[in-house]
């Protein structure tokens, strides 16, 4: 299977190829699975694409994961692959590792992924599981030509920087802005990121600050 056959079948999906990479044996994978492919939102369409989805519509939890289980599923059955998604453990599958192992994602100057198209944006909604190793495709860090780095210095109480994360002065944070104001609206730190620019719809960053702030 090549990649550009599945990263067609994932663009009219509302999805896209976010890297690929070899599996390890520490992956915990069956034995068949010797590669993976590494699938995103395809932002901004996707948030269009998901709204108008009966998972988002039928107002029960977790829409965005019943999404992706419902539509990567379906594009596993039609490929002839397995399918592999960060949600659902344990058992967790290792999607930090392979965006890592990529080459396509880094650890940003804040400890946070940072993926060479989407930025701090960057998130995975499942994978593919391939039965051969896929060629990879590695990408220089966008942080190395970032010369003012603004995600060092984005958020409003230093809560995520050089230092690494403090989640609880984050939600400290949070509990005193209204919902429409702030880093309520969407990460500042993410939405810093030079490379991310103009790629999310606000809705969409508003969407998962509620989620992470429930």
């Amino acid at each position: 299977m090549s990649t550009a056959a599945i990263a067609a079948a994932a663009r009219a999906a509302g999805l896209s190829v976010a890297g690929t990479c070899a599996t390890q044996p520490e992956d915990g994978l069956a034995a068949g699975a010797r590669g993976v492919v590494l699938l995103s939102p395809d932002e901004p369409a996707f948030w269009d694409i998901l709204t108008a989805s009966p998972e988002w519509q039928d107002g029960a939890p977790d829409p965005v994961d019943r999404w992706s289980r419902r539509v990567i599923g379906a594009m596993a059955a039609t490929l002839g692959l397995e399918a592999a998604f960060p949600f659902g453990g344990p058992p967790w599958m290792p999607f930090t590792r392979w965006a890592l192992r990529s080459g396509r994602c880094h650890t940003a100057p804040v400890g946070l992924l940072v993926h060479d198209e989407a930025g701090l944006f960057v998130s995975f909604r499942g994978a593919l599981l391939l039965p051969e190793r896929p060629a990879p495709e590695p990408r220089p860090s966008p942080c190395d030509s970032c010369a003012g780095r603004p995600c060092l210095s984005a958020c409003p109480v230093g809560a995520l920087g050089s230092r690494g994360y403090d989640v609880p002065a984050c939600h400290a944070h949070l509990d005193t802005l209204a919902l429409d104001e702030g880093c309520r609206t969407g990460c500042l730190v993410r939405r810093a990121c030079p490379v991310g620019q103009g790629r999310r719809q606000a809705a969409q960053s508003a969407h998962h600050m509620r989620y992470f702030h429930r």
